[in-house]
């Protein structure tokens, strides 16, 4: 009898397939005493399994760079070899193999949920969901100790693709299913920054993650229906059914290969508003898929990258070849770097681990930055001498106070002095820009007009600090709405604050790749838009169908609505997609 589960849409398209389900090995991990006399052989077991999973690491890497192209798995699967040369991974389990005379499997799992408490102390949602590459890296290790790494079925007489279904997937896995005919993605876990989620997205494969017990809820070879647009996930549907999905599917597919007619067309709407759309980046590696969506520019590079797992930081002359790779590669079209936007709950490895009752509210992002000037001061040098080959934007994150821009403002004047002084060249015209991520930013606009050049507003965090919801948190994730009246009101009142005062306004949050918002966002006045690549010619096509002129009242009568059932109502008569 078909049934139907709800979860986070991560990754869009209709599939339609039988679902494989992928064993979770970390549950069936026993623990057993050794005798001291096997210890040596328990260790050899665990250097062989590390051995085997650097080798199946290695071939996928090799895979996801050269034969798919999608360089930002390839960084995973990095990340993930990383964590296994770490001492804080397989050489403490050794040792708690020889101290607790335990087997490798359970030292390994008791290794893991140490470093996952420490993880789940991070507050950025992103970074604290790459404890999911220490959980994923020891399952892998663990999988080849139990002697079941599992396979894939082979191709199926019906044509159907298979739907994977697992508790979490991870990067190489991933790689690891490109010759068969994989049609989803079905997870346990996860959310919209999660590996499945990302990689899922990256190869255009429909997901829905965070559905809890999904593997206890069907069979292998069930057929399962997938739509990641709606985060709907029906098992055993009836054929009715199948054959409404095929035609959405069909329909899905025509608008998907349309898309490309419009990459090189002039984004503006129907009456003539030019709009900006503009890509969100972590690094150089992510040019390509800039150039193939024709974006308008860098909208948001996120600096953290170069400074997460690793136990030094890089210097001054790592971060300008970094930067200068980005800005050489866009020529004339602007890219805006924010400074590093991780803070001391992150536990960078360079430096000791501080513990704060609320890293949430704690120090991050720019509080970070400022109580760190050297390390500030190194990265502000190598942006401004990498302003020479292109058009650098450089934005600050997580501002609130008025100190903080000043203070920030005369790190820069001090970079700029030194390299004067050293006669480096830079472009003394560089913008610097204030992230609205805090409804305290947004509620006093009047010190950042000021001061700055320009204003991002980060939706991700603004609904977060507004709403007091941590969105990967699956207790309460139900409640992140951007469609609730206050966060509205913050959006819309930095728009029509930038207009006001002649300063160009971006969304760069989530809001700005999501083609249900793209006519609400337009009707508030916003012309900047900066979004993961992929998602720019699905935007591209809300603009050019838009009118703002007829928008613009529609929106004004949105934002004077106190009820959120009405606000969305509303939204969804505006057109533009699945709320």
């Amino acid at each position: 009898m078909a049934f139907t589960l709800h979860g986070l849409a991560v990754s869009p398209g209709i599939a339609i397939g039988h679902a494989h389900l992928i064993s979770h090995a970390l549950l069936e991990v026993n623990h057993y005493h050794v005798a001291e006399k096997y210890i040596p052989e328990e260790l050899d077991r665990l250097d062989d399994a590390l051995a085997t999973v650097q080798g199946e690491l290695v071939g996928l890497k090799a895979a996801a760079t050269s034969g798919l192209g999608h360089t930002e798995v390839g960084a995973f699967i990095d990340l993930q070899m990383m964590m296994l040369a770490d001492p804080m991974l397989v050489d403490a389990a050794r040792k708690l193999v020889e101290e607790r005379r335990c087997n490798a499997e359970w030292a390994l799992v008791q290794q893991m949920e140490h470093l996952v408490e420490q993880f789940d102390q991070i507050e950025d949602p992103y970074l604290r969901e790459r404890k999911a590459d220490v959980v994923q890296v020891i399952e892998r290790l663990v999988k080849v100790l139990l002697g079941h790494p599992g396979h894939l079925p082979a191709k199926r007489r019906d044509g159907l693709g298979t739907i994977i279904v697992a508790h979490d997937l991870s990067p190489a896995d991933t790689i690891g299913f490109r010759d068969h005919n994989i049609a989803g993605f079905v997870t346990d876990v996860g959310g919209p920054t999660s590996h499945t989620a990302i990689v899922a997205r990256n190869l255009a494969i429909p997901a829905v993650v965070g559905l809890q017990h999904i593997r206890h809820l069907l069979e292998d070879d069930e057929l399962v229906i997938i739509d990641g647009t709606r985060g709907v996930v029906i098992i055993d549907p009836d054929p009715t059914i199948v054959e409404e999905y095929r035609l959405r599917r069909a329909e899905l597919e025509l608008e998907r290969s349309k898309l490309h007619r419009i990459k090189d067309t002039h984004s503006a709407t129907l009456d003539g508003e030019e709009v900006f759309l503009h890509a969100n980046i972590e690094g150089p590696k992510d040019i390509g898929q800039v150039r193939a969506a024709n974006a308008d520019g860098v909208g948001l590079y996120r600096t953290e990258f170069l400074f997460i797992g690793r136990d030094t930081l890089p210097d001054e002359e790592e971060q300008y070849e970094a930067y200068k790779a980005v800005l050489k590669a866009m020529g004339s079209k602007p890219v805006t770097i924010r400074t590093f936007d991780v803070g001391a709950d992150k536990a960078l490895k360079h430096q000791p681990s501080r513990i704060e009752p609320n890293p949430a509210l704690g120090l991050r992002a720019i509080r970070f930055s400022l109580s760190e000037p050297k390390m500030f001061l190194t990265q502000l040098r190598a942006l401004l001498r990498a302003s020479v080959h292109g058009k650098l934007r450089i934005m600050v994150p997580m501002l609130a106070h008025a100190k903080e821009i000043d203070q920030t403002l005369g790190l820069v004047d001090r970079a700029r002095a030194e390299l004067r002084a050293e006669g480096a060249k830079f472009d003394e015209r560089v913008e610097i820009g204030a992230m609205i991520e805090v409804p305290a930013a947004a509620l006093s606009l009047g010190m950042f007009v000021r001061r700055v050049s320009f204003m991002s507003i980060g939706t991700n965090d603004l609904i977060q600090y507004t709403l007091a919801i941590d969105r990967s948190d699956d207790a309460v994730v139900h409640l992140y709405d951007p469609l609730h009246p206050a966060v509205l009101k913050l959006i819309a009142g930095t728009i029509q604050a930038g207009v006001r005062y002649g300063l160009p306004v971006a969304v760069c949050g989530e809001m700005a790749g999501d083609p249900a918002y793209t006519l609400l966002l337009l009707g508030m006045g916003l012309r900047h838009f900066s979004m993961h690549p992929s998602n720019i010619l699905g935007i591209k096509q809300q603009v050019l169908r838009a009118d703002v002129g007829e928008l613009a009242p529609k929106v004004q009568r949105i934002l004077r609505m106190d009820e959120p059932a009405k606000v969305r109502d509303a939204v969804l008569r505006l057109g533009g997609g699945v709320i």
